[in-house]
């Protein structure tokens, strides 16, 4: 996670959580310093059951949120310094882009800062 310019007031460790197909992890916390690598892979799997036409389970992901929260451990429980969301059917299976890269592999996102970030 890149923020340039920015050096963070607090020096409490940093993690990213995620919710997604109605579950939820974290990563592991990362010093305060910019740029933050999270070397770790999350891993959501999820069964559906009822689902036989793809296109049902198209709608599906179109109605579920996923949710990134970039958190810093501030007692009492932390402070979310910026989130990002977007249905899960977007961010899993993005748009295609003009630029090159590793589909599926590297992905931008820009995450909206929380009144908290100053």
């Amino acid at each position: 996670i890149t923020c340039p310019g920015v050096l963070l007031k607090d020096k409490q460790e940093l993690y990213l959580s995620v919710f997604v197909l109605g579950q939820y992890k974290k990563t592991q916390c990362v010093p305060a310093v910019f740029p933050l690598f999270f070397q770790e892979k999350l891993v959501f799997e999820k069964a559906f059951a009822n689902i036989v036409d793809p296109g049902d389970l198209v709608k599906l992901l179109e109605f579920d949120t996923a949710v990134f929260e970039l958190i810093q451990l501030i007692p009492p429980v932390g402070k979310v310094l910026a989130t990002y969301e977007e249905n899960t059917r977007d961010f899993l299976f993005p748009d295609p882009k003009l630029t090159h890269g590793h589909r599926g592999l590297e992905r931008e996102i820009l995450m909206k800062r929380s009144p908290f970030f100053t």
